[in-house]
């Protein structure tokens, strides 16, 4: 009905209108009552109303869409940040589709968005890593270093991403011992509810304006 505006055309008239005081029941539920506000009420909805409800749902709509378009535009730049510091430094990048394994990386390389492998249950599965870096002064056998790039424009939706960044630790942990350094480079806001709770799961950060605190890593 969204796509050709229109009902299904071979579908019985009652069985059309059974189906659509379903559709208008859940809507009613699941309506905000601070925004639609005429639900609920015997006066009459007005038309100034009926403007502020469609500005606010569609501000959240362009929202939805560009959020997203706007964190993928900040993380390529983020990783374009990290290269160019690494690349000053002797480092060099391991091509995307290589075939070069994280727990191969020679000694002061790096690659974007890798696979590492992490046990699940009784299963093992892929999770991407935005940066992985072999520091120079690593030894045989040591595991990279893992940065996960964040960016937020404000404090809103960091709380509900924290648990993933806890999630990724978590598995990686324990594939690969404690030891495992995965961390963050963030850009933006974040306070201090989401930066202890990943502390507290053994998370450490860099943000993009100190960018050189990525020595105190060794890398």
């Amino acid at each position: 009905m969204e796509d050709k505006k229109q009902i299904p055309p071979h579908m019985p008239s009652a069985i059309v209108d059974d189906e659509l005081e379903k559709i208008g029941s859940i809507i009613e539920k699941m309506a905000d009552p601070d925004i639609f506000v005429w639900l609920g009420r015997n006066k009459p909805v007005t038309e100034p109303e009926v403007y502020r409800a469609a500005t606010i749902i569609a501000d959240r709509l362009c929202g939805a869409v560009a959020n997203p378009i706007i964190r993928n535009a900040l993380e390529k730049r983020q990783l374009t940040c990290i290269k160019a510091w690494l690349e000053a430094r002797g480092y060099q990048q391991i091509p995307v589709g290589d075939g070069t394994r994280f727990d191969a990386m020679p000694l002061c390389t790096f690659g974007f968005r890798m696979n590492v492998p992490v046990k699940l249950d009784i299963k093992t599965v892929n999770i991407p890593i935005d940066a992985v870096i072999m520091p120079k002064s690593a030894k045989e056998g040591d595991i990279p270093i893992f940065f996960e790039a964040k960016s937020a424009g404000d404090f809103t939706n960091t709380n509900k991403r924290r648990k993933k960044e806890a999630a990724k630790m978590t598995q990686l942990q324990r594939t690969y011992g404690k030891n495992v350094k995965f961390n963050l480079f963030l850009c933006g806001y974040f306070n201090s509810g989401y930066l202890g709770y990943e502390a507290a799961k053994g998370i450490d950060w860099v943000w993009e304006h100190r960018i050189d605190d990525l020595t105190l890593f060794g890398i």
